[in-house]
This record gives structure tokens, sequence and C-alpha cells, in this order.
């Protein structure tokens, strides 16, 4: 089973994107790596300069890279951005189904925040050439296990490390909170490195902020349940960078699905990582996805 590391999702200054991925591409044992801008598009021109760069620096690691599209374009230059996006010649992520008919004819990805509920809906994307599929991370096994015996020319990839992204919004949420409008955020979500947690009237956990975006509270991990999904047919895993060492992350996975380290081992190493994070594997389990699942 192969690691992919997703895309960034938060604001994070552009030194310290371009910083990150060059760890990322000399220390870290992952073979994919999703680069681009998925939440927000006024976030782009910061790192836009940098990209070509650290497309470079990952490749010459040995990292084979995805350009991963916008989750919610409303804009027409944002529609432009996706057709202009389609015509690189790394593989492209699609996180949207607007980019699609670019798309269509060639090998591409389809991303986590398109929603692949089935296998039909499975087969018709890789009909049309996608070439990985990262599913939905609310999806249960059976349902995983279904999706990916209907596209055995597919890899099917799985959301295995990082806060879970729930839903998107036209509206942000971020801004508001701090009393500006969306066109005059002045990007205040650069305050939050890994998402703005976010409490019930109870004062209870409850979720995660990053501007347009939704996460989970708790961090998806699922270093335990790495046979399970392998034998579901899951051929990749997907960590989502955070703040925390995402190298030590790569290594304490890498080294579980080889087979070199125990997963309970694996988990106290992920737990001293992050030891303010709160761990989830519902979803997989067919229950509450905020709770954590003993096997």
């Amino acid at each position: 089973m192969s690691l992919t590391l997703g895309p960034v999702l938060f604001n994070w200054p552009a030194d310290h994107w371009r910083d990150f991925y060059a760890r990322i591409a000399d220390e870290a044992p992952v073979d994919t790596v999703c680069v681009g801008e998925v939440v927000c598009s006024k976030r782009q021109p910061f790192f836009s300069d940098v990209l070509p760069e650290v497309i470079e620096r990952l490749e010459r690691g040995g990292k084979t890279v995805i350009l991963s599209s916008l989750a919610l374009p409303t804009l027409q230059r944002e529609l432009r951005y996706g057709a202009t996006l389609a015509e690189a010649s790394q593989m492209v992520e699609a996180n949207d189904v607007s980019i699609l008919p670019h798309l269509a004819g060639r090998p591409h990805a389809i991303g986590p925040l398109i929603n692949v509920y089935n296998e039909a809906a499975a087969r018709f994307l890789a009909e049309r050439g996608a070439a990985r599929i990262a599913l939905p991370p609310e999806l249960p096994t059976s349902s995983i296990a279904a999706i990916a015996a209907a596209v055995p020319q597919a890899t099917v990839e799985l959301w295995a490390f990082g806060r879970v992204p729930l839903a998107i919004s036209a509206r942000c949420y971020h801004a508001r909170l701090h009393g500006r409008t969306k066109d005059s955020c002045q990007f205040v979500c650069e305050k939050d490195l890994d998402g703005l947690p976010v409490d019930t009237s109870d004062g209870e956990e409850f979720l995660a902020i990053n501007g347009v975006q939704t996460l989970s509270q708790s961090y998806c991990n699922l270093v335990v349940d790495a046979p399970l999904l392998a034998h579901c047919g899951v051929k990749a895993l997907r960590l989502s960078p955070h703040t925390f060492d995402m190298v030590a992350v790569s290594n304490i996975f890498r080294d579980t699905l080889d087979g070199a380290r125990e997963p309970a081992h694996a988990m106290r190493l992920l737990r001293a990582l992050a030891p303010d994070a709160v761990f989830s594997n519902g979803f997989v389990h067919g229950t509450n996805g905020a709770t954590y699942v003993i096997g």
C-alpha cells in the first residue's frame, strides 16, 4: 500500500509552505504528494511564485506530484484556473465536478471532496479516465470494499490521518467571526494553522473552521486499521498536512504498512507526536465518525 500526502488545507505563510515541502521531498517516505490550493482561491497568489520550485523539488525527491484543484469554484476566474490547471503535465486531482470535462479521456485523480458513495459513481468516473479515486472519508468498510471491487483498474485511496473535511461554503466563517466580510477578510484564517476549534454552547469540542471549510474537531487516524483497509482493496492512504512533524507521521505509517512496527506501537508514537489531538476512526467502522473504535 502506498502513501499520499494531501494538499495543505490551511493558510500557511508562503515560506513555511515552501520549507514544509522541501523537507517532505528530502525526508518523507510518501509516494505521491498533492499540491495546490483547495479551499480558497484568495490564498493562491501567496505561493504561486514558489509552486514551480516546490514541484521540481518534490519530483527530484522521487515523489509523484499531483495538482489539486479548488473544491468550490464560484467565480469565472476560478473556473478558468481549473481549465488551465487541466493542461498541466502532472496528473490533476479534481475536487469539484466542474473540472471533469477538461480531464475526460486522460488519466486523472478524483479528490476526496467529490462524493463517490457507490460503485456506479466510481465506475462512471473510472471509465472517463480516473486512475485514482480518493473516497470521501465518511464511508464504512462495507462501502469501501464494494467500490474498490468495482474499479480494480483504479487506485482507491482513503483519508487516514488529519482533520476530516466535512463541508465547504461560499461564505467565510473565519472572516465573519472577526467582524469582516469575505472580500475584506485580510486573510485572518492565517492565525489558525491547524484550523480554528469550535465548541458547542455547552462548551463541548465540536468542529474546526478553516476559512470557508468546516473540518472535524478530531483527527482521523487509521494506522491501526491499515490491514483491514488493505483487505478492502484500498491501495493508498492519505495523510493530511498539519503542523505536527509530518515526516515523523509518514515514517510511522510507512513502518506499520511494511510490517516493521506493530500498529499498537505506531499508535503510541502518534499520540506522543500530537498529545493534544483527539484521534478518531469511527467512520470506517460504521459508527459516529468522531469516536475511536478499538479493534
